[in-house]
């Protein structure tokens, strides 16, 4: 008798995923007619006239041009990809000298059992709040402390990445002072910076406790029945703790490393409000803590050496995936189709109810950010179309950003195309097919959620 594969193994790993993507949108650029907005600069940004939309001459790309678009894809991406790096060889070192371990052992004996469950959802809130406060990709290198709190704690990986790659991807996206969205949004329809913050606070708060209370439903499903977890048989090696909880000890040099990595996030929290710290700043600071503890870490020069490059090929094939990502973009602009979705999503939600368009102008921009995964590179591509068009269909400005939030933000889940995601989940060592089996009940939850707030906007007037 054979047995029926579940769905999930028959989902491709997000390299084939990426190149059917690549595959389509080249192909789109034969079958839907190449057109583009006039755009004019405003304080520095590139953004769209609305009602310019013409059409132009096309330019199909053929599969020479198509794989020709991957080094312009990859350069475009090199600050993300760079900063995996940074942050990989950063947390080479604090690993290697068993920093991180012996400090979560200690903190883990020290809590005890009975306070697991409150860690979880404690830590679920704090990595939120590291995606509201400074960032994504900022962030990246705080993800492999979660796996090893989460594997001394019995959970799994899966569970890592859900407190870790959950808790931030669903607060930045929901976030109430997300510039790349929210900020670029209120530029354009020149409204006061994070203005409606209140709403969108609770959206926000919202999506995180159901992000803890997901979080949490898995680890009791796994303590009651290890059998159950979606995270059996990855590989753990150098993530778990190698000695009972009670004889980790935390020396003199931990103390130091630690703190220098803790300095080093403040630092960059403080620089992200006060000196406009981007991501290729914060890769520097990575880079610097990265040589300030191999110096002191009392390692050979021989022992770093193997720690970085062996962080480094752990990083590799994530750093690809980014690359390819960046490529849909490019193909898209040099096909000249990019605007041409944007305009054909604008008429398809022109005939419908108020009501009906807020929540179709939030799914258009799900498919869309498929195709665009850059938060800003969206907003800046479609907003200046869809914010006219909304206040025709009798939606303030504040709503048309808000669906279009909704739109990128939750979707960002399951998003391929996000190379920090799937950087992210390189960190963990999580599958992305695991991952999604995790993950995409979750998204169906919190896209209900967010349309609820989506449909009480437009009730108040918001």
């Amino acid at each position: 008798m054979t047995l029926r594969r579940p769905w999930y193994s028959r989902i491709p790993s997000p390299m084939i995923m990426l190149l059917l993507i690549i595959l389509a949108v080249g192909a789109m650029t034969w079958l839907l007619p190449a057109g583009q907005y006039e755009r004019v600069v405003v304080d520095g940004a590139q953004r769209v006239v609305p009602g310019s939309y013409q059409r132009v001459e096309p330019t199909p790309l053929g599969i020479f041009s198509i794989f020709r678009a991957f080094p312009d894809g990859y350069r475009i991406a090199t600050p993300i990809i760079f900063i995996c790096l940074a942050s990989a060889l950063m947390f080479a070192m604090l690993e290697r000298t068993k920093t991180i371990e012996n400090v979560v052992g200690r903190v883990v004996y020290l809590t005890g059992d009975r306070r697991t469950e409150l860690l979880i959802v404690f830590l679920t809130f704090v990595y939120g709040v590291l995606g509201i406060m400074v960032g994504y990709e900022n962030n990246i290198a705080t993800i492999p402390i979660a796996a090893i709190v989460i594997l001394a704690l019995g959970g799994d990986l899966i569970l890592a990445a859900g407190v870790s790659v959950g808790g931030m991807t669903v607060a930045f996206g929901l976030s109430p002072i997300n510039f790349y969205t929210v900020g670029n949004g209120h530029l354009i329809a020149n409204l006061p910076l994070f203005s409606g913050w209140e709403l969108r606070s609770v959206l926000c708060f919202g999506g995180l406790a159901i992000m803890a209370w997901y979080n949490l439903r898995y680890y009791r499903r796994l303590r009651a029945n290890p059998e159950s977890g979606i995270g059996q048989g990855l590989d753990t090696a150098g993530l778990q703790l190698s000695q009972p909880l009670a004889e980790y000890r935390i020396s003199g040099r931990n103390w130091w490393l630690l703190g220098v990595f803790l300095a080093s996030l403040v630092v960059i929290l403080y620089g992200v409000f006060n000196w406009g710290l981007h991501i290729d700043d914060i890769s520097a600071i990575f880079l610097i803590v990265m040589v300030i503890c191999a110096l002191t870490s009392g390692l050979t020069g021989q022992e770093v050496t193997a720690a970085g490059m062996q962080s480094v090929a752990q990083m590799a094939p994530a750093t690809f995936i980014i690359g390819m990502a960046a490529t849909v973009k490019v193909i898209m602009e040099q096909g000249q189709i990019q605007d041409t979705i944007s305009y054909g999503l604008a008429e398809a939600l022109g005939g419908l109810p108020t009501y009906a368009s807020a929540i179709g102008m939030s799914i258009g921009q799900s498919g869309l950010n498929m195709l665009i995964p850059s938060g800003s590179g969206q907003a800046l591509a479609t907003l200046p179309v869809m914010i006219p068009l909304g206040e025709a269909l009798g939606l303030s400005p504040q709503i048309s950003i808000l669906a279009f939030q909704i739109g990128d933000g939750v979707t960002n889940l399951f998003n391929p195309s996000l190379g920090g995601l799937v950087a992210m989940l390189s960190l963990c060592r999580v599958p992305f097919d695991r991952w999604l089996r995790f993950a995409l009940p979750l998204t169906g939850m919190l896209l209900v959620w967010a349309w609820l707030g989506l449909l009480v906007s437009v009730a108040i007037g918001y």
